[in-house]
């Protein structure tokens, strides 16, 4: 259900944008403007800097968006501009928000003829460089993909005119400090070009980062003192780790989710928890950091459109992403960052709605319960756990990627004919060690025997000349010291020329 007490009375026709961004922005439904967009969009029109603060879902991209459009089209191109290259730059910390950012300005500006392009990793590597030498205004892309074009050459930043860092906070976690710095530092000089920032959260590093390559921004904190959504309704319960999948089965079961974001820490965990779920019943599949580009794009166009209602996801999703009417999110693992828990929590709610956080406090996270708290600014409400949550599972299905992976672990059982190809290889190889062992044994032995008769002069004198024995202790070790010796005149190399039976040092005893 969606709250209107988010937006303001101030209507975006009347900040004064041009005629193709008012028919965008009417294509696109929005007519009225939230706070952020109410006090951040006059000063960027007015050209001025800005660095805005607010919660996510508050319609930060939108207002970005319009005010470098506008930029765009009421000012000619810089000095330095080449036709074809980029007049605004924006960077975003992930693959998804700078998808999201893109299609957004699709949307926005489709009557203003300003050509929007996207570059991320993961895909389209040369799709995505063809697209860049096929001309752009609108540039969209992350840091390390955006790098690796500009030193191909591919395009050049020198007449960029506005220049926007999108979530700064997380390319900062994700360690992106460095890039960022390269890429600004190839801009204009600051005065030359309108720059914004936008976050859900400004820290001293952001702020710091604002003053050294913004021209004097205008900080627009719309930020209200309680840092989570007031209308999402949090809940805590205490449970065991091995009562966990019952209680969050349980739990979805009561609530009926209509659409629901699951968080773990981990990829294993949400493999874990998404065989669980589709063994119960539920229609669920895994978003993490090794999953494809193409397929991740699929599954969150898959939860978008409501055909996947259950998405386990680590914390690869928790920022940026729009999906409209996420009813439940539930903290399967509490995050160790503080930060994280809001921003989880925060893919509900959006745009004035209202929603429900759920969080499950083990004996593996608990520990992160207090700095959470803490940060929020308030104690999350404990629940019990009732037994009715204690639900009788049934046992996972297993997906088929981890199927191949378990087969292929020592001692494992796998299908019947894996296990007889293994037999067979085994057997086979076991037969080659064998073979190999008997030929040694046989080589050994043929080296032991005194050499026989030859036709040669030299090998009869050898047999027939005395050997000089130093006292060996028994005839074992006689025969022990006549079988090495054969060994070692085959370690020697003999001279070129030399008999058969001549050492390296000399003729032999026949000579």
């Amino acid at each position: 259900m969606a709250d209107e007490s988010y937006l303001t009375d101030v209507e975006v026709a009347s900040l004064g944008l041009v005629e193709p961004l008012l028919r965008g922005a009417e294509d696109a439904g929005f007519r009225l403007c939230t706070r952020i967009q109410a006090e951040a969009m006059p000063v960027a029109l007015a050209g001025r800097d800005v660095a805005g603060q607010a919660q996510t879902g508050t319609g930060k991209t939108a207002a970005f968006l319009l005010a470098a459009m506008q930029y765009l089209l009421t000012r000619p191109p810089a000095p330095d501009h080449r036709p074809g290259q980029p007049r605004a730059f924006i960077l975003a910390p992930t693959r998804e928000l700078a998808v999201q950012i893109g299609r957004d300005a699709e949307v926005l500006g489709r009557h203003t003829g300003l050509r929007t392009v996207v570059v991320y990793g993961g895909e389209g590597y040369d799709q995505q460089r063809e697209a860049l030498r096929q001309g752009v205004d609108v540039l969209v892309g992350t840091p390390g993909r955006v790098i690796d074009y500009f030193r191909q050459h591919v395009f050049t930043l020198s007449g960029v005119q506005v220049a926007i860092l999108d979530e700064a906070d997380r390319m900062f976690d994700l360690g992106f400090l460095k890039d960022i710095r390269f890429l600004l530092r190839r801009l204009p000089p600051p005065e030359d070009r309108l720059n914004m920032l936008f976050s859900a959260t400004l820290s001293y590093r952001v702020t710091e980062l604002a003053y050294e390559h913004m021209n004097n921004p205008t900080i627009v904190n719309v930020a209200p003192s309680r840092i989570t959504a007031e209308n999402v309704t949090q809940v805590l319960y205490h449970t065991a780790v091995e009562e966990k999948l019952k209680v969050l089965v349980g739990l979805m079961r009561r609530m009926d989710p209509k659409r629901s974001l699951v968080f773990t820490n981990t990829r294993r965990a949400a493999e874990r928890v998404r065989d669980m779920l589709v063994g119960n019943g539920f229609d669920a599949e895994v978003l993490s950091g090794d999953v494809p580009q193409r397929t991740r794009l699929k599954l969150l166009g898959r939860f978008t459109s409501g055909e996947l209602p259950v998405l386990v996801a680590t914390d690869v999703a928790a920022r940026g992403l729009h999906i409209p009417e996420v009813s439940h999110v539930f903290n399967y693992d509490l995050p160790q960052d503080a930060q994280d828990y809001v921003h989880r929590i925060g893919r509900t709610a959006r745009a004035g709605a209202t929603g429900d956080a759920v969080s499950l406090a083990c004996d593996e996270y608990v520990f992160s319960l207090p700095e959470i708290e803490a940060f929020i600014g308030h104690k999350i409400p404990v629940a019990p756990v009732t037994d009715d949550l204690l639900t009788k599972l049934v046992p996972p299905v297993r997906g088929e990627r981890r199927e191949r992976v378990q087969r292929g672990r020592p001692g494992e059982r796998g299908r019947p004919g894996e296990r007889a190809r293994s037999g067979e290889r085994a057997r086979s190889g076991e037969r080659a060690r064998s073979g190999d062992r008997a030929r040694s044994g046989e080589h050994r032995r043929r080296a032991a025997r005194p050499a026989g008769p030859s036709a040669g002069a030299a090998n009869t004198a050898a047999v027939n000349t005395p050997v000089v024995n130093t006292a060996p202790s028994s005839a074992g070790e006689a025969t022990a010291g006549e079988a090495r010796k054969p060994r070692r005149r085959r370690r020697r190399k003999a001279p070129s020329g030399a008999a058969p039976g001549e050492s390296s040092s000399g003729p032999g005893p026949g000579g």
